[in-house]
């Protein structure tokens, strides 16, 4: 019988020794409805898919930690929920709302947690926008209150290479290394190092692309010419086949009698010898010309 006594009283103990019955029995905290919002929320976007679903409740967690008093658990809950909510965007390829979105629950950047900080330096740093979080991270590290917090140096750190640096803010980025007590010696150098070399690619690209060789202007103009001539020959062939080809001569040789005969003209006459004379050589040079196109060799040689 003692020990079922002491089996039984075993739970209490942990409340605080056993209970009197002049004492009431303390209540356990009550769970946020917002915390069941979450775990709700993680479900739709992690298990489901489901990123629309995800972000509203996300919203509607928001909109019930109106009335909460501040506590660790309100903070802690908030964070997750813009962890969340920053997630689904990214999924709805609706990056660019995230910051925005963000800002609307913390209305002032030196709150936002740092975790939710970090996240926004590596979206917009991914998609190769920086320059949208720059007010927000310099106004967040300027804060007396985040340059005591344990993750101010790794920030610092992340806003120098992802945000600064390819921005080329390098004055900026010097002075931050240079005067942030967060950086230790062995960080402040790596930052350093990285600013230098950053630097010095900058100033490189620009020299290799002058020493890239242009074409002059004789070149292109001689590329032209070619690519002109190339055309014009094409065009010739075509309109030598055409005259050249057999019905062709053979309109050209009804059409001579034809005129002949209509204009009575005499070949024997002496005022003939100088159109004989000229239709000989165009037969001529039709009957050379077609021997050019059937043996181009032959000829040349």
């Amino acid at each position: 019988m003692k020990s079922d006594a002491s089996t039984s009283a075993a739970p209490l103990k942990g409340l605080g020794g056993p209970l009197r019955s002049s004492e009431p029995a303390r209540a356990l905290p009550a769970v946020l409805p917002a915390v069941h919002l979450l775990e709700e929320a993680s479900d739709l976007l992690v298990v489901h898919l489901d990123f629309p679903a995800a972000l509203e409740t996300c919203e509607r967690a928001w909109e019930s930690l109106a009335e909460e008093p501040a506590s660790d658990t309100v903070v802690e809950v908030k964070c997750s929920l813009c962890v969340v909510g920053i997630q689904a965007l990214a999924e709805m390829d609706r990056w660019r709302e995230v910051l925005s979105w963000v800002l609307q629950y913390y209305q002032d950047p030196q709150k936002l947690p740092p975790k939710v900080l970090e996240l926004c330096i590596l979206l917009y740093s991914k998609m190769q926008e920086p320059g949208t979080v720059l007010t927000v991270v310099d106004a967040w590290l300027q804060d007396p209150d985040n340059q005591g917090l344990p993750e101010y140096g790794s920030l610092a750190e992340l806003h120098v290479l992802r945000v600064l640096l390819p921005l080329g803010r390098w004055s900026e980025a010097e002075e931050l290394a240079l005067g942030s007590a967060a950086f230790g010696e062995e960080q402040r150098e790596e930052v350093l190092q990285a600013i230098r070399t950053a630097r010095q690619q900058s100033t490189q690209e620009p020299l290799s692309s002058q020493e890239q060789p242009k074409p002059s202007q004789e070149g292109s103009f001689s590329c032209k010419l070619m690519s002109l001539l190339r055309l014009l020959h094409r065009l010739w062939g075509s309109v030598a086949s055409h005259l050249l080809s057999q019905p062709f001569r053979k309109s050209l040789l009804a059409a001579l009698i034809l005129c002949l005969l209509v204009l009575r003209f005499d070949p024997a006459s002496p005022s003939s010898l100088p159109f004989i004379y000229q239709l000989a050589q165009l037969f001529r040079w039709i009957q050379k010309a077609t021997l050019s196109r059937l043996y181009p060799l032959a000829l040349r040689d």
